[in-house]
């Protein structure tokens, strides 16, 4: 399985990101623009300023979103939000995939 992280942010708040919160070997990329956000379903929000624990938001961002795509580049997993909270636990989603891989569990909500 291969990471990528990515943000709406500029290359100067996500190295202050990979900094602060030491982060290591993982991707994360920037500069999501506004039309790749909205490709992608993701929910766009204006800044209010500084967030609980001081750090100030840009002007307009993108919520966040995860998404597992399988080898083939088709989308396996969405999870959008509309709010910077409640954030899937990592460790869970880990554990979800290595279920979906011991039992090769299909991929749900595919019909149309």
């Amino acid at each position: 399985m291969s990471v990528l992280a990515l943000s709406s942010d500029d290359k100067a708040r996500t190295e202050q990101a990979l900094a602060d919160w030491e982060l290591k070997n993982i991707n994360l990329g920037y500069g999501l623009t506004a039309e790749q956000a909205q490709a992608w379903g993701l929910h766009r929000s204006a800044g209010r300023g500084l967030t609980s624990i001081g750090i100030e938001e840009p002007a307009e961002f993108s919520e966040p979103g995860l998404f597992l795509v399988r080898p083939d580049n088709t989308l396996y997993w969405a999870q959008i939000s509309t709010m910077p909270f409640a954030r899937p636990l990592f460790r869970e989603v880990l554990g979800a995939v290595n279920f979906v891989v011991e039992k090769d569990y299909p991929a749900r909500g595919e019909l149309v």
